[in-house]
């Protein structure tokens, strides 16, 4: 029986070393990057954000260290990348209950909050409740947590979902692991979800209805999928690809500097990012 109250991926954080510099870089590639924000200080963290229709993906960066960011601080000293899964919570303190009743030790809700500048003027506030599963559950090396948003007006602003290159949707997160069964099986056990192997030798996690799908593979599978791109300096375990839909192709291209007709494709801190037509 799948979660009733944890419904599917809600965002990739991609945690990186320079945030502003991270920011202007995958804004160059036809992304609308949100203004900057700043977390409750506990979190002693700030971020962008590139909004889609129900998903979206975090550029997060420190910037001051606390006991909360110790695991991104030490992450970040060898790569930088997809570092965490968030998974959209519908009532947080309900989430933990849930999976506290299927013998997962879940931790949490914490709350906190950050300013949001907006678009017509003036200053709001984006609050969440989040929850944790245990840190040391990593499959395929990707941390995950779940994300209550009690200000959703406040995180998806139209102005914001607009893109020069058309993405609407994460399609997939395609994740290295040196036994992609082993960690798919994992992952489907942390959602009550059920994991199945893909035409081409990889497992997949599906992460709810309409939401993007959570997919284990080996180097030689991720080569296939993506053929003519360079994957060196992609780790070794851990979260490798983003695939994300378009609406416009040629918008994609453009913003990518390939021809419509090939593979669009781009590398930015530490993520390879592929473009499909919706």
């Amino acid at each position: 029986m799948a979660l009733q109250h944890i419904i599917g991926l809600d965002h990739v954080v991609v945690s990186v070393r320079d945030l502003d510099a991270a920011a202007a870089a995958w804004a160059a590639l036809g992304f609308t990057v949100s203004p900057r924000g700043t977390h409750s200080a506990h979190m002693g963290s700030g971020n962008y954000t590139i909004m889609f229709g129900n998903d979206y993906v975090e550029l997060l960066g420190v910037i001051s260290p606390t006991e909360y960011n110790a695991p991104m601080r030490e992450w970040l000293e060898a790569q930088e990348g997809i570092e965490r899964a968030a998974f959209t919570a519908l009532d947080a303190a309900a989430g933990v209950v849930e999976l506290q009743a299927r013998g997962i030790a879940a931790l949490g809700p914490i709350a906190f909050g950050r300013p949001v500048e907006l678009p017509g003027g003036g200053v709001g506030e984006a609050r969440f409740h989040v929850l944790r599963w245990p840190e040391g559950l990593r499959p395929g090396g990707l941390r995950v947590f779940a994300c209550q948003h009690l200000t959703r007006e406040t995180v998806w602003i139209p102005e914001l979902q607009r893109h020069a290159n058309g993405a609407s949707r994460i399609i997939r997160v395609e994740m290295l692991c040196a036994s992609p069964q082993a960690a798919a099986k994992e992952m489907a056990g942390l959602l009550d979800q059920i994991a199945v192997q893909s035409w081409d030798g990889a497992w997949v996690v599906p992460t709810g209805p309409g939401r993007a799908d959570l997919v284990f593979l080996d180097r030689a599978i991720l080569a296939g999928r993506h053929p003519g791109v360079d994957l060196d300096g992609l780790p070794e375990e851990g979260a490798a690809a983003l695939v994300l839909a378009t609406r416009s192709p040629a918008g994609a291209s453009r913003a990518l500097g390939v021809p419509e007709a090939g593979v669009m494709a781009a590398r930015v801190t530490g993520v390879l990012l592929r473009f499909v037509t919706e």
